[in-house]
């Protein structure tokens, strides 16, 4: 038996024509929710400016620094009033008069091209990787003469090693004779019996403040209690950490006092005795000593000990005590020579800051600059304390 025919006509008289005409519950009230929102946030705007809420029309939270001026977007943005104003460099330079960065720069960045508020609570001052490499990854001087690598792209592509490390550097220009490989050495002996040095013993950041640069090796507080300038087992204070001539002058005080009878004699052998332990001995071991004159007394050469090798950078010590000294500085373990200079190769902070997501920051503004603060401007600015109290 044949099936029945069913034409298109027939199959298309089924479907009902009005079904978007009717009004069915979901959509409606999706419909009437959604005219009420749009409705309440224009009214919630227009109330926000008749009464002069300036935080309804707040792209996000203010730096840190700036969080007082929430409430008064005039401040930055000029002249008020107008809808999306954006900020110029004057309303940036009233309160921040900032040098540049380097006088043969071919152009100078508008302030908020690195520095990009209503981002939170965050430094400020951290530009990101692009707002340096528009200039560093081509760059180009004024007179044709660029001081520094042409082609850095990021920390890890074109970025030259440290100066303070590259083939044919100058050494450490310190002239304190010391063995880092000898003072690491277990079982020393101390003054109150055998001692593992740390290097935290000596080395240690001058502050708390980010990027504070290592405080200098200090004899009485580092060295004495290990290294007395002891003359004679008579006298329990050794003598000062000091010129050669104030030294001269304890040691004949010395004997001078504990002189009874033995005469002016005994006192000048006495200090004689002295004077050539101390000098050949005790101070040699780590000075380098120079004589003017055959019978004088020798003069000691300035230990001249870097404070800072990075010129053109810098770094934070109190950042990286999650790693071990010797992780960076391995060198420390077999240097015998006051030369050496221990700091790291490029590659060795690379480890960690290599620009992958689960690496440590390896943006430009982490160990460089922009504005050469050497040659800051006074800023005056005309905010008074009402602006901010509202």
């Amino acid at each position: 038996m044949a099936g029945r025919t069913r034409t298109t006509k027939k199959l298309a008289q089924r479907i009902d024509l009005n079904y978007f005409k009717r009004a069915y519950p979901i959509p409606r009230w999706r419909r009437i929710l959604s005219i009420a929102a749009a409705g309440l946030g224009v009214a919630w705007l227009g109330w926000a400016g008749l009464t002069g809420k300036q935080s309804a029309f707040n792209a996000g939270p203010l730096a840190r620094a700036h969080v007082l001026l929430t409430n008064n977007c005039s401040s930055c943005h000029v002249p008020a009033g107008s809808f999306g104003t954006q900020v110029t460099e004057t309303a940036c330079l009233a309160c921040h008069n900032a040098p540049v960065h380097q006088a043969k720069q071919t152009f100078t960045p508008a302030c908020t091209s690195c520095h990009v508020e209503h981002q939170g609570s965050f430094r400020l001052a951290a530009a990101s990787e692009a707002s340096c490499t528009q200039c560093h990854s081509s760059l180009k001087t004024t007179d044709g003469k660029p001081q520094y690598v042409t082609s850095v792209s990021s920390f890890t592509s074109g970025h030259p090693d440290f100066a303070a490390v590259r083939p044919g550097h100058a050494p450490d220009p310190g002239t304190i004779k010391l063995s880092h490989q000898v003072h690491m050495k277990s079982d020393l002996k101390g003054p109150s019996g055998p001692v593992q040095l740390q290097c935290v013993d000596c080395h240690r950041p001058a502050s708390h403040s980010p990027n504070a640069p290592m405080a200098a090796v200090n004899y009485a507080q580092h060295c004495a209690s290990c290294h007395p300038l002891v003359f004679d087992s008579r006298f329990a204070e050794p003598a000062p950490h000091q010129e050669t001539k104030v030294v001269h002058d304890f040691v004949v005080q010395k004997y001078t006092e504990a002189n009874h009878g033995n005469g002016a004699d005994w006192v000048a052998q006495r200090v004689a005795e002295a004077e050539r332990l101390l000098w050949q001995k005790s101070c040699k071991e780590c000075h380098v000593l120079t004589y003017p004159a055959p019978d004088a007394r020798p003069e000691i050469l300035k230990s001249a000990i870097p404070i800072k090798w990075m010129t053109h950078a810098k770094f934070d010590h109190n950042a990286h005590q999650l790693v071990m000294c010797t992780e960076c500085h391995g060198q420390a373990k077999t240097s015998n020579n006051t030369a050496d200079v221990l700091l790291p190769g490029i590659a060795t902070c690379q480890k960690c800051h290599s620009g992958g997501r689960a690496s440590a920051d390896s943006r430009c503004s982490e160990c460089h600059d922009y504005h050469d603060w050497s040659k800051t401007k006074p800023a005056s600015s005309l905010h008074a304390i009402a602006d901010f109290a509202r």
